[in-house]
């Protein structure tokens, strides 16, 4: 796994847009040196506020948005268009403003779904999708995803993973999870192998709640205790913090990477 690197910016807002414009210049790279590209999308408030920050500024228009697959990390299993899914987040801050190709928008099942009430037949309906989209050179029953956002819970969890529980020694793609400490309690998840596909991981945290959780994240301690701990890109892992997320940042720190 790659070692962070740590980029903080003065607040919040000023994150949200900075990261914005990150992800245009990197989509924009991967489309130009392979003609289309993997994102994973991350709910939340910082994640949904660069997902706002992203359709208002004209620099979107760059990134060719039909030639652009779209992930989610993990989802609520509530019925499809409740306020609470990620996608509907997503689609109402970002993906109703572009143009996107429907059918390389991938969305996790909804509890309404062809499943119906059923998180592990949802998760592995997930996975066979994802199976579906690998190329031989993915090497995995993944996608090689160019950028997988994840935001970070203070308790230090990241998608749906949460400390302690089963879904940290799962090792399929996707997995349902039951009994989450925060509501609603069922979920779909990319379990950490999943991610720790990507060519970058980006997690991004924003507020004084999450300074503690960022701290750890940064420790070497075991991703079961500390899930954020083992969520890492395969070529690059960003830190993307404002300055109060920052605030506990470990003092051997390499801080020629922090801004």
């Amino acid at each position: 796994m790659t070692a962070p690197v740590v980029m903080v910016h003065r607040d919040q807002t000023l994150l949200a847009q900075v990261v914005a414009a990150r992800l245009v210049t990197r989509l924009v790279d991967v489309q130009a040196a392979r003609g289309s590209a993997q994102l994973v999308l991350t709910g939340g408030g910082i994640g949904t506020a660069v997902l706002t920050e992203l359709a208002a500024t004209p620099v979107r228009d760059a990134v060719d948005w039909r030639a652009l697959d779209i992930w989610w990390g993990d989802e609520r299993f509530l019925p499809a268009g409740h306020p609470d899914r990620n996608e509907t987040g997503a689609r109402s801050a970002l993906l109703d403003h572009v143009e996107v190709d429907p059918a390389r928008v991938h969305p996790m099942p909804a509890a309404d779904g062809p499943d119906g009430d059923n998180p592990e037949a949802a998760a592995e309906r997930y996975a066979a999708a994802l199976r579906a989209a690998t190329r031989p050179d993915d090497h995995g029953v993944v996608p090689s995803f160019d950028i997988l956002m994840l935001g970070l819970g203070p308790d230090t969890h990241v998608a749906s993973l949460f400390p302690g529980m089963p879904a940290l020694y799962d090792e399929r793609a996707v997995v349902a999870v039951r009994g989450a400490p925060k509501p609603p309690p069922t979920r779909l998840t990319l379990t950490l192998p999943s991610i720790r596909t990507a060519r970058e991981v980006w997690i991004i945290a924003a507020g004084a709640a999450k300074a503690t959780a960022v701290r750890m994240a940064l420790s070497d301690a075991g991703p079961v205790q500390v899930p954020s701990a083992g969520a890492r890109g395969r070529q690059r892992t960003l830190f993307l913090l404002d300055k109060t997320a920052a605030g506990q940042l470990p003092a051997d720190l390499d801080r020629a990477a922090a801004f």
